[in-house]
């Protein structure tokens, strides 16, 4: 068996899509799925499973999560070993100590490319942001004062990119890579 992450898009955000997370975990786990944990009350699943069809297995877990908690969800899933080359792959300037600094990762959902995604977002504010691309994924750190400012901020909330992709703190994806 393989160890995969589930990242579902938008899950108990603002009082928005509650799925408590002991809830979640057993439709996982009702699906067959082997070994499933939970990470923070984000919509983070962590499980095992034989196969290989990441892309594929999402949109039966999005059925999953449309079939139980009525609510239509984008899920991105990647495989642990996927993450962790990600991760080794990450730039100096992202997820460090530095608290001035927010760090994030965006996940792109297939079939959209980080191409597409950088082109519609357009490019970051140099003194404020910084982004790199690398797989399925995109680093993005900016200055915690002046987000409000940042050219990325705004963009990766509006309706016409964001179904397209889930984000997480780089806090957040290690604490998962550790589990």
């Amino acid at each position: 068996m393989k160890r995969y992450i589930a990242f579902l898009r938008g899950i108990n955000v603002g009082g928005k899509n509650k799925i408590p997370m002991a809830c979640l975990k057993a439709g996982f786990e009702e699906m067959g799925l082997a070994e499933v944990k939970t990470c923070l009350n984000s919509g983070n699943v962590i499980f095992s499973r034989d196969g290989h069809d990441e892309e594929n297995f999402s949109g039966r877990l999005e059925t999953m999560i449309n079939e139980r908690f009525n609510l239509d969800i984008p899920i991105f899933v990647i495989s642990k070993e996927e993450l962790e080359d990600i991760l080794n792959n990450a730039p100096d300037w992202w997820g460090d100590d530095n608290k001035e600094t927010y760090d994030n990762l965006i996940f792109i959902m297939p079939p959209t490319t980080s191409i597409e995604v950088c082109r519609e977002i357009g490019e970051p504010k140099e003194e404020l942001e910084k982004i790199k691309s690398y797989g399925k994924a995109i680093f993005w750190s900016f200055s915690r004062k002046d987000y409000q400012k940042t050219n990325w901020w705004p963009k990766t909330a509006s309706a016409s990119i964001s179904g397209r992709l889930t984000i997480r703190t780089a806090n957040t994806v290690r604490k998962i890579i550790g589990m």
